[in-house]
């Protein structure tokens, strides 16, 4: 795949190229904070529904993250569909979640994307391809571990600059 800007055509700093693993993939979820993150989930196989997503990673995982970060934590997700479903929605109240209000068509300006950015790079400059997805697995895990917070920090504090240039990009695309 190439992701590039008008007029840079084939440049080498702008091609990316993504194996799929003979057609699988991963579904993972990890949370951020400054100066705190949870590990990393590797969900086993299938899809995830709202009753997936609430036992396997809201219970276990964000609750107790919540509560660690303080009074001031907002969750911010995204707006796939099984994150919007009403159990959802009721979990996260019943536990007293703040959670992040994302206007409809909003570009996604959570910081963890940036986050997935630089593990999935780190995974790509690997010097030995992956073959299977029990090798992705351990790599993505691996590269999970060895990712600084200071990283995860630096990337939560660009935020600001972030989202100003998205206002000044009238939501279009920025160098972000």
């Amino acid at each position: 795949m190439i992701w590039r800007e008008p007029e840079t055509s084939y440049r080498a700093p702008n091609i990316v190229e993504r194996d799929h693993y003979r057609g699988g993939g991963l579904l993972v979820w990890a949370g951020i904070a400054t100066n705190g993150r949870t590990d990393l989930y590797v969900f086993a196989g299938g899809s995830v529904t709202a009753v997936r997503y609430r036992d396997e990673i809201l219970h276990p995982l964000l609750r107790p993250f919540i509560a660690a970060m303080g009074i001031d934590a907002i969750f911010m997700d995204d707006t796939a569909r099984p994150l919007r479903a009403r159990l959802v929605r009721n979990y996260l109240e019943s536990e007293t979640i703040p959670q992040m209000e994302w206007p409809a068509s909003s570009p996604d300006l959570n910081p963890i994307e940036h986050v997935w950015d630089m593990l999935g790079r780190r995974i790509a400059g690997r010097s030995v391809p992956l073959g299977t997805l029990h090798e992705l697995q351990q790599a993505v895990l691996q590269e999970w571990a060895l990712l600084t917070q200071q990283t995860i920090n630096d990337t939560i504090a660009s935020m600001p600059r972030r989202c100003q240039a998205c206002i000044s990009a009238r939501g279009y695309h920025t160098r972000y």
